[in-house]
């Protein structure tokens, strides 16, 4: 059999050396609601009218003809990882057709529940008892790389949810192969439930430790309604869980449930138009571009060739852009309460008076010219190695403590940047001799310098762009002294006694903080330092 042709109002096929030739009467496209799609055809030679339809086999087993094998074989066949079609046939009498246009161009142009109307149509009047011709099952191959990809992810310390159209049995044995469940774990089964089971099951979830949970569509509907914080409660202390069955809306719903009970972030993975509520409803949306379509991909926040890429993504990628953020946010904190803390030490000690230590130029210039691009700069440092984070993927669990942006992390910056500013302001106004403007040269090359060298302190892989961010900046500087002589006493600063002044003052506020780095590095280096040697 072979397709010749096809629009939207002709099929030409080939069977055997013979053509056949159909009209399309009418087409009912798939939907994730029905879970099948519809055609009605008239054969050019004959004039027989026939209603063809195919679709998931919990939905085409109530439409066609009763039967005692279609369960089994589907079955059968689902536990081998095929998925399944159910095809049907049923012939339609010329006045049966009549009958049905008519009401379905009556529901077809209705205002009001259009799209259910038409439904409601087609079900009274055609999906019933229609002839079985075919069970199909068809291997869809899991890509390269799936199951190192899932087993160093839960190495990671991710949490990892299949939500899935598929079947119980289909889904679990694709499980199973990609070692989302472990052999040596118990997998608990659970289908067709009743209110009345939701107590028990929770009961046995919590009971049973070390498991593997499977519940197909209609029972996660069930006891999410009934018991949806008893059930996360338990169900996110599991390994792995695997939702069967499941609709567009009911994957969104899952994702919005762990978000709400498990207060985490929550990425949703998927390469189908039936994934898209899913991903717009994670905090992190990735699609995979496929087989089918780019739906998916279009709707997400990332969008990847392959699933093994999602290991490169968030473990690399993922985990240098946490830290570098974290790292970018303290530093931008820091700048803007030293100079803070400068001013409110001169204004203490000046009786409050209303002088701004910084003015014009030098103070504008300091958040844009003398310090952005170093401070920028961090977006290029990293603390091992793509090899090592994607080898040792332990170290992506360090982050999911949050420990690089805390409450702890920002009061520790507070406080060096209260010492830092405090101590350069006071050790300028202790060496004070007579003009304002010596203090402001003073202590503005000293913050400038501290600002660097704390930048530096904190690089751990040094990239070229980093040391040249650094050197222009300080150059930029040197020569603003030279050029802004409101600002600056161009013979006080090529003095000696501002150069040792200057240089004391940057060592005071800077070498306490580069000794304790020292002694914590040596004494206790953190995973990431250890493994990059």
């Amino acid at each position: 059999m072979t397709l010749l042709y096809r629009d939207r109002e002709t099929i030409k096929i080939q069977v055997e050396g013979k053509l056949l030739v159909y009209d399309i009467l009418h087409v009912f496209p798939f939907t994730s609601e029905t879970k099948r799609m519809g055609i009605i055809v008239r054969d050019s030679d004959s004039g027989e009218i026939f209603f063809l339809q195919k679709g998931a086999d919990a939905m085409m087993a109530k439409i066609v003809q009763q039967n005692d094998w279609l369960e089994e074989e589907c079955s059968n066949m689902a536990r081998e990882g095929l998925r399944t079609l159910v095809v049907g046939r049923k012939r339609l009498s010329s006045e049966q057709y009549q009958t049905f246009d008519e009401a379905y161009n009556r529901a077809r142009v209705s205002i009001q529940d259009r799209n259910a109307l038409m439904q409601s149509t087609i079900e009274r009047i055609l999906e019933r008892d229609l002839e079985l011709l075919a069970v199909t099952g068809v291997e869809d191959k899991l890509q390269d790389d799936v199951r190192p990809t899932l087993e160093k992810l839960r190495n990671a310390g991710i949490r990892i949810w299949m939500l899935t159209g598929d079947k119980v049995e289909t889904a679990t044995n694709i499980a199973i192969s990609t070692r989302l469940f472990s052999r040596d774990k118990r997998i608990l089964q659970y289908q067709k439930l009743t209110e009345d089971d939701c107590p028990n099951v929770i009961a046995t979830i919590k009971r049973t430790r070390n498991c593997c949970l499977v519940i197909d569509g209609p029972s996660l509907h069930i006891i999410m309604t009934m018991m949806p914080a008893e059930f996360m409660e338990v169900s996110l202390q599991l390994e792995a869980v695997v939702c069967c069955r499941c609709t567009p809306t009911q994957k969104a719903d899952v994702a919005r449930m762990i978000q709400e009970y498990s207060k985490k972030r929550v990425c949703c993975i998927g390469d189908g138009g039936n994934d898209v509520s899913m991903i717009q409803a994670a905090d992190v949306g990735i699609g995979i571009v496929g087989k089918e379509g780019r739906q998916a991909s279009l709707a997400a926040d990332f969008s990847i060739f392959q699933f093994s890429h999602v290991m490169r993504l968030l473990i690399w990628h993922g985990r240098n852009s946490y830290k570098r953020t974290a790292k970018i946010a303290l530093f931008v904190v820091h700048r803007g309460v030293v100079i803070a803390s400068m001013q409110a030490v001169f204004s203490a000690i000046f009786y409050f008076s209303p002088i701004a230590l910084f003015q014009g130029l030098i103070a504008v210039g300091y958040t844009t010219v003398y310090t952005m691009a170093p401070v920028f700069s961090l977006v290029l440092d990293k603390d091992v190695s793509d090899e090592v984070a994607m080898t040792y993927v332990e170290l992506y669990r360090d982050l999911t403590k949050g420990r690089e942006l805390t409450f702890k992390t920002f009061f520790k910056c507070m406080m060096v940047s209260v010492y830092q500013g405090g101590a350069i302001m006071m050790l300028a106004i202790i060496l004070f001799e007579k003009d304002f403007i010596h203090i402001v040269s003073i202590t503005f090359t000293a913050l400038i310098l501290n600002e660097l060298l704390m930048i530096a302190l904190e690089i751990t892989t040094w990239h070229y762009v980093m040391g040249v961010a650094e050197i222009a900046s300080f150059l930029i500087y040197v020569a603003s002294v030279r050029l802004l002589k409101e600002y600056f006493d161009s013979r006080f600063t090529t003095s000696l006694t501002f150069f040792w002044k200057v240089a004391l003052i940057t060592l005071v506020s800077f070498l306490p903080l580069y000794l304790i780095s020292l002694i914590k590095h040596m004494l206790a280096p953190t995973s990431a330092t250890k493994l990059s040697g």
